[in-house]
């Protein structure tokens, strides 16, 4: 998407809600935005020279409610880039409508963001994952049921019928693999990248064993409550794309076994050392 088409209509919600964040950061403008999902949100807390910003005081903003989640916009530089960090997001599961879970996309593309990375906490379906595991989204299946675009299209946000065909970035998906690798061979930590195909679903139940069964004969690799509509939106505004899921528990249909979001939590915590040094390496490195 062209710059120019970002100044539009100023009754898109997107522009009165970066008005207010740019009034509390001045010039400063973020290239990179992070989605930061379940227990990952410790990196914003490594962010430099931060402005912090309370969902909750941007206009049209909705808040998140999950444990977990702080709620906060923070703003800054991370690995010399500038960036801005959604500690936490909302979900489709908290009642939201769908163009609101991805309002906050448009909120940082109108603040200058091009890139997203974003993150989550995910069941892996593939039984060669283990927890622990950081997984390269290579590509989503949407199962939500709904779709963040569906309405009448905002030109100025994006093209009426978004190409999905590289919804994630192929040339961040090598530098990450290769910066992976590299970390692999020097950390202690058991650091293992794996890749592919996240599906998306709605929740806050967690799958039932023929669900599961059902999805991994579909293609899917891992799943989780979210990411897929961000992309979808951080797509349809021009931005490119990085995925990566902590994988915190095996969902494999023949060996289920009950699940809470307190061992979801559990081990995001223990991943977020290599987490973090991944997407930091990543920062260093990224192009453009």
């Amino acid at each position: 998407m062209q710059d120019e088409k970002l100044s539009g209509d100023a009754a898109r919600p997107e522009i009165e809600a970066a008005a207010y964040i740019r009034g509390r950061i001045g010039n400063f403008v973020p290239k990179v935005a992070l989605i930061l999902g379940s227990g990952l949100g410790h990196l914003a807390d490594e962010i430099e020279d931060a402005a912090v910003i309370g969902y909750k005081d941007v206009p049209h903003f909705p808040v998140s409610t999950v444990a977990g989640h702080a709620g906060l916009f923070v703003i800054g530089r991370l690995e010399g880039k500038p960036v801005i960090a959604m500690q936490g997001r909302v979900h489709y599961y908290e009642g939201y409508p769908f163009g609101s879970v991805v309002f906050p996309v448009y909120v940082m593309r109108q603040l200058g963001a091009r890139s997203l990375i974003v993150t989550n906490a995910a069941g892996g379906m593939n039984p060669s994952f283990r927890p622990g595991d950081l997984m390269l989204i290579r590509d989503h299946i949407q199962l939500f049921g709904d779709n963040p675009l569906i309405g009448p299209n905002d030109a100025g946000r994006g093209a009426r019928f978004p190409d999905m065909s590289q919804a994630y970035d192929r040339e961040y998906g090598e530098l990450l693999r290769g910066l992976a690798a590299k970390l692999a061979a020097d950390r202690e930590d058991g650091l293992r990248l794996v890749e592919g195909v996240y599906c998306g679903y709605s929740g806050p139940s967690y799958c039932t064993p023929a669900e599961l069964k059902m999805l991994a004969m579909l293609g899917g690799d891992a799943i989780g409550m979210s990411t897929a509509g961000e992309a979808i939106a951080a797509r349809h505004s021009g931005m490119r794309v990085l995925g990566v899921s902590c994988i915190t528990d095996m969902a494999v249909a023949d060996s289920l076994e009950p699940l809470t979001h307190e061992q979801v939590m559990a081990t995001a915590e223990r991943t977020k050392p290599k987490f973090s040094a991944l997407i930091r390496e990543f920062l260093q490195e990224m192009p453009g």
